[in-house]
């Protein structure tokens, strides 16, 4: 390294010359000797040649052919490796270019733009750099009119650097889609295609962006008419995606219906078209992907999808890829394809997922795909997080079909995989992941038994504690499905796991999602006489509590609602009856329910009552006479005169117990 660096060091002695013109001829030849060589640019930025461009490029004395040979020779460097973009960084390289840009001459400007590019499309370049100070951008958009180059490097800036919705509304307020949209019919095809690229990161996820494209227009047309035109079939590749992607993101933020021709003609199959075995391995990737997240809300476009191209015959294929080696006889790109065969059986599972989202008979033509559930099962322990995590929800879109819990998914042991995944998983996938559990433990699927005995119970009392909203919920879910129409001991263990203190932290959770499952759940548990009497023997006391701090608490309907018919229950119980009886208090909430302006808690109420005054149980006189003391016969008559049928028949179904 030595010998190298000692052939290198005469490069950046030449830039400490005292003569301008000597200095000049350094740059250049260095510029020279980097081109294409990694090696060489190493050097350089080891032996200090950054921080001496830099101080040579901001000098007001340095001629300006200096300044951009030394913009030039920044940028070639910009070009090797990562470490070298680094390097650049820590030299404070960005606010060194950005000034540059106000100079007047626009070889400069042009060149410092290129290595400006070179550098925010590397990954480790954070992209909040470009925002820092609020004028650049404006001073960008102001540049776009300078040249064909200035306009290809702006764009390919903005689009790199536009993450998420505070870069775009920046971009957006500064004038972007103005700027930009005559940029689309530029006679530069890598102006034009820039231009595009920018326009699918700004509307991504954005309704205020896509509002505004659907209603711009260059020389009297419309920007969706220019993006459907650069979807044709001879467009290059690249075009005809970029401008699918637009459309896409368009449609899914609500600018475009989904019955819209663009999207139903013309940008659904070109996407599927994107899919063919001929394209390349990345083109097949994003076609998949940009066609998944299109059709992922919307029935009918799922349905036109299936049905287009054979496409879920085609996606098969992405499973065999490379399939014959023969046919690809550039051996960089199988090197390279092999690498990334990954991402197309990512990009599959997303697809199918979309696709089977709601239609029962998407999904059957799914899983009687060759070999479909061995790959999602094989999926499922694959190494890449994103092939797991695509897995998890394809194998989730088809557990929403109850012939396939019953079918497929029992032949194959889905549940096994899936609840080693389960074990130690990041939080997106774990949520996907119990969500699918969530099915398979729905009282129909015959795999419900077997996740029992594999420590389910454990598990989902632990995903009650996450401090992840998604978990909490799903995990409460899944106790709830699996106590339905459960065995006792189930229901027992299931108590166990989850203790008294956790129940509580459920019921008084801040979500009242996670609240209506456990009351669900609770509800679940308390049927069928012999298990409620059990449950409230072991655990009355606390569930007492529990329902009269609901009742108590404020809460929407249909909490109240369902704490209500959990008392329904209890009263149904043949020794838990008296858990109600000897509570003056609960009794007491139970009569005002019965006079509640709401019919669903009227009605409600009054199970409780019909429940506790029965005539063929044991102590039904003394129940009946207690109740009749507290007014609530009265309450009873009244409720007999009323204009809503149900609680009419109610009342008189209850009154006639009081007569027989």
């Amino acid at each position: 390294l030595q010998e190298v660096t000692a052939s290198s060091r005469h490069y950046v002695d030449r830039l400490f010359d005292l003569d301008p013109q000597k200095v000049l001829q350094g740059v250049i030849d260095m510029k020279n000797a980097v081109i294409g060589n990694n090696k060489q640019k190493a050097n350089l930025i080891v032996l200090g040649a950054v921080p001496r461009l830099l101080y040579l490029l901001q000098q007001e004395s340095s001629s300006i052919e200096l300044r951009t040979e030394c913009a030039v020779v920044l940028g070639s460097l910009a070009m090797g490796t990562e470490n070298n973009v680094k390097s650049l960084l820590d030299c404070h390289i960005i606010p060194a270019l950005l000034q540059g840009l106000l100079s007047t001459d626009l070889k400069f400007i042009e060149a410092c733009l290129r290595c400006l590019r070179t550098i925010f499309i590397s990954p480790v370049t954070p992209e909040d750099l470009l925002y820092t100070d609020a004028t650049v951008v404006s001073h960008l958009m102001a540049l776009l009119s300078r040249s064909r180059c200035t306009q290809e490097y702006i764009c390919q800036i903005f689009s790199h650097c536009c993450k998420g919705p505070d870069h775009q509304t920046i971009l957006f307020i500064r004038g972007a889609v103005q700027n930009i949209a005559h940029l689309l019919v530029s006679t530069s095809y890598k102006v034009r295609m820039q231009a595009l690229k920018c326009f699918s990161v700004l509307a991504f996820e954005n309704p205020q962006v896509s509002m505004t494209l659907v209603h711009a227009s260059v020389d009297g047309e419309l920007l969706p008419q220019i993006f459907v035109k650069m979807l044709q079939r001879d467009k290059p590749i690249e075009m005809q995606l970029t401008s699918a992607k637009c459309l896409t993101s368009m449609c899914r933020a609500g600018a475009i219906r989904t019955d819209d021709s663009c999207i139903v003609l013309k940008t659904l199959p070109c996407l599927v078209r994107m899919c063919s075995k001929e394209r390349l391995l990345e083109e097949r990737v994003e076609g998949a992907e940009t066609l998944a997240y299109l059709i992922e809300t919307d029935v009918e476009l799922q349905r036109i999808a299936s049905i287009t191209d054979h496409l879920i015959v085609m996606l098969a294929d992405y499973f065999k890829y490379p399939s014959s080696v023969s046919a690809i006889t550039d051996i960089k790109r199988l090197d390279h394809d092999l690498k990334h065969a990954h991402e197309l059986r990512q990009a599959a599972f997303k697809l199918y997922a979309s696709l089977g989202a709601n239609d029962e008979d998407i999904r059957k033509k799914i899983i009687e795909t060759e070999n479909m559930m061995d790959r999602i099962v094989n999926g499922l322990s694959e190494s890449s997080i994103k092939v797991r995590l695509a897995a998890v929800r394809c194998l989730h879109s088809l557990s929403r079909s109850v012939q396939q819990l019953r079918t497929s998914f029992q032949d194959h042991a889905v549940w096994k995989p899936l609840m080693k995944v389960l074990q130690n998983a990041p939080n997106e996938i774990l949520v996907v992941a119990s969500s699918t559990l969530c099915n398979l433990l729905l009282e129909f699927s015959p795999s419900k038994e077997p996740i029992l005995e594999s420590g389910a119970i454990e598990l989902l009392c632990s995903l009650t504690q996450s401090e992840n909203l998604a978990l909490r919920v799903n995990g409460i879910w899944a106790l709830m499905n699996m106590a339905f129409q459960a065995e006792q001991k189930i229901k027992s263990d299931i108590l166990r796991g989850l203790s008294t203190e956790q129940l509580f932290q459920l019921l008084s959770d801040s979500d009242v999602n996670v609240l209506m499952k456990t009351l669900g759940l609770l509800r679940n548990l308390l049927s069928t006489r012999p298990h409620i009497d059990h449950i409230m023997s072991t655990h009355g006391k606390q569930i007492m509590q529990a329902v009269t701090l609901i009742l108590e608490g404020e809460h929407n309907i249909e909490v109240k609602e369902q704490t209500l018919c959990i008392l329904a229950n209890i009263a149904d119980g043949t020794t838990a009856k008296e858990l109600i009886m000897t509570n003056d208090d609960i009794l007491q909430k139970i009569k005002y329910y019965m006079s509640h302006s709401n019919a669903k808690l009227q009605l409600a109420a009054m199970f409780c009552i019909s429940n506790l005054i029965w005539n063929e149980e044991e102590g039904s006189q003394e129940r009946q006479d207690k109740l009749r003391d507290m007014g609530i016969v009265d309450i009873l008559h009244k409720l007999s005169q009323s204009s809503d049928p149900n609680l009419c028949d109610k009342a008189k179904t209850a009154l006639q117990q009081y007569l027989a």
